[in-house]
């Protein structure tokens, strides 16, 4: 990731999760909040409930994966912090890049709205 960096810290995710600015569709929730800085941070949250270890690590670089691909659209200065669903459990590739976009443009955080 080029324009960004991971969010780690417990603390950096209690911050994005207070301001209380998010969007969801059926898959993802994301959380927004700016950092002030010139790069994004993505933290990735995927509950137990959602499965066992590989299937909250395959959904973790599925959603790392798609953000990567295009990290250009996003608009920089931003925290993300994308919550997975249980719904998302079965989703393939496509599924979750077409869910990542549409969340981020519903954020208003994509620079383009018809690239997909």
């Amino acid at each position: 990731m080029i324009f960004s960096e991971s969010l780690k810290k417990n603390v950096d995710f209690q911050k994005v999760y207070q301001e209380r600015n998010s969007k969801a569709n059926r898959l993802l929730v994301l959380y927004v909040r700016l950092n002030g800085l010139d790069r994004n941070r993505l933290g990735i949250s995927v509950s137990k409930k959602v499965g066992n270890s590989v299937v909250r690590h395959h959904l973790t670089r599925l959603i790392r994966e798609s953000y990567r691909l295009h990290e250009d659209l996003f608009q920089i200065g931003w925290d993300m912090v994308v919550v997975v669903r249980k719904q998302a459990r079965d989703a393939d590739f496509h599924q979750m890049e077409s869910a990542l976009l549409h969340i981020a443009r519903l954020q208003k955080l994509t620079l383009e709205e018809d690239r997909v």
